[in-house]
């Protein structure tokens, strides 16, 4: 059988202006590719890479023909996916049509519709093996743990349960020459980066863990692994590591370091087979306070920045968050960092109900800071969350699961929508400004230089224009 891999362009200005920033790997795609073995065939379409992803999409379906098609997405590109799965049945009406993601785990509901096959939720690689399997003799993929097939066979009662993630041992290397690795970058921030280094390095993914222990209200992990954090065997990762085709690693787990033993075994697996690689991870305050000696080993080994989610500069809705830990932890964590050597992203989330004091304040406390990068979202919690369940009934617009991009406000906005927009995009622009390459005036290649300014007028432009993404009535 043909399987093609397919990943959405997303619509909104918002998303596109933070690829002008940062374009990863559609690494999910390249752990499903690998399972996919001889005598079949995959191939993975990027259509983020296309300038019409449709008519890019019409054309791969005439050349290749799949068998199977699947797709992966976020909440914000469902519907995206829908309209493609169409085209599928347009071009193809007997493929077999699959889509997993994220939204298919947190809201399989929403793909229970005609011209999909099936849907695969939590960790696909497993799942999407065993349709393979029952499709080659012709089976109607029936029976499989975590796959919900559509119309009359739709399961009500096992989609309302989460999904089982299995061993994270058993998570296949994913194949990366079903893309071409240089065309995946980021903007890469560092404290002491040497003069003219570039700053758009062709960056890989690796996936050490999944799952965190900790319980934020906004987020739906500790609901998909069991409040649980399960690492991979470390000498896997690091054998993956020493395999990718970069010199940049982006760890997109959801806690590197939460696990200090794991995380310490992993730093000595990289050095021990003599790996010089610079790496991006995300971590929280708590763990960074906790445990220095653990960062300051990272550091050794290459680890440029971390990702620290600051959330509010308000303790008083940090413990709503249940966070675990106040504004001076944060701090404290980011000092820490610093001194290290390691570049702080610093991530904070606004509220629907933000008043043009809030984000004053929010800008007043962002540029008492040392330098950093920061980044702003809007609190969007995810289906499935107490909290999204607690905002459900105050969802003021039709498309909500369209604009869920944790960028476009799904409840009512204290100012004006078109207001918050503006407000938002200034502070956006101003978190951009204050990265330490920019406050210690390093110089950059003039290439880089054009990238960057091209890359803030579309961010910026992003989230000034997200208020027209809804009905025009409440604009203003």
């Amino acid at each position: 059988m043909r399987v093609l891999l397919v990943k959405p362009k997303a619509r909104l200005r918002t998303i596109l202006g933070l690829e002008a920033f940062q374009r990863l790997e559609p690494i999910e795609l390249g752990y499903i590719a690998a399972v996919v073995r001889e005598p079949h065939t995959a191939r993975v379409l990027d259509l983020r890479l296309a300038r019409r992803p449709v008519r890019a999409f019409r054309a791969c379906l005439h050349r290749f023909r799949p068998d199977v098609v699947g797709f992966t997405s976020y909440t914000h590109e469902a519907s995206l996916v829908k309209q493609l799965a169409r085209v599928t049945r347009d071009c193809l009406p007997g493929a077999f049509v699959v889509v997993g993601g994220h939204h298919a785990t947190v809201a399989p509901s929403d793909f229970n519709t005609p011209e999909i096959d099936a849907i695969v939720r939590g960790e696909g690689c497993g799942p999407f093996s065993q349709i393979l399997n029952s499709l080659e003799v012709g089976g109607p993929a029936e029976g499989i743990p975590d796959v919900l097939l559509t119309g009359d066979r739709y399961d009500l009662e096992a989609a309302a349960v989460w999904p089982q993630f299995p061993d994270p041992a058993s998570l296949p290397k994913p194949r990366r020459d079903v893309w071409r690795p240089e065309r995946y970058r980021s903007v890469w921030a560092c404290e002491g980066m040497a003069p003219w280094e570039r700053l758009f390095p062709p960056v890989s993914l690796v996936r050490a863990s999944w799952g965190c222990r900790m319980k934020c209200s906004f987020c739906v992990v500790p609901f998909l692994c069991g409040g649980e954090h399960r690492p991979r065997p470390a000498a896997l990762v690091a054998d993956e590591i020493a395999q990718t085709p970069t010199k940049h690693i982006y760890f997109c787990d959801d806690e590197n370091f939460i696990d200090e033993g794991f995380a310490w075994e992993l730093a000595e697996a990289i050095a021990g087979l003599g790996i010089h690689k610079r790496y991006f991870a995300w971590t929280r305050a708590t763990t960074v306070n906790r445990s220095p000696e653990l960062f300051k080993r990272w550091r050794e080994i290459g680890l440029d920045s971390a990702f620290l989610g600051f959330e509010s500069t308000d303790d008083t809705q940090l413990k709503q968050y249940k966070k675990g830990g106040s504004v001076i932890h944060n701090e404290k964590a980011l000092d820490t960092l610093r001194e290290l050597g390691v570049a702080v992203h610093a991530s904070f989330m606004v509220h629907p109900e933000y008043t043009e004091t809030d984000f004053q304040t929010l800008r007043d406390y962002v540029n008492r800071l040392p330098p950093a990068q920061s980044s702003f979202t809007v609190c969007t919690p995810s289906p499935g969350t107490p909290d999204y369940r607690q905002a459900e009934p105050r969802i003021w617009i039709d498309n909500a699961f369209d604009l869920h991009d944790c960028m476009h406000p799904i409840t009512p906005t204290e100012l004006p929508l078109r207001r918050f927009a503006t407000l938002l995009a200034e502070q956006a622009v101003a978190g951009v400004r204050r990265t330490p390459l920019r406050q210690h005036r390093h110089p950059l290649v003039p290439a880089d230089l054009w990238k960057v300014w091209r890359a803030e007028g579309r961010y910026r432009r992003g989230f000034e224009k997200l208020y027209e993404d809804y009905p025009r009535d409440l604009w203003d």
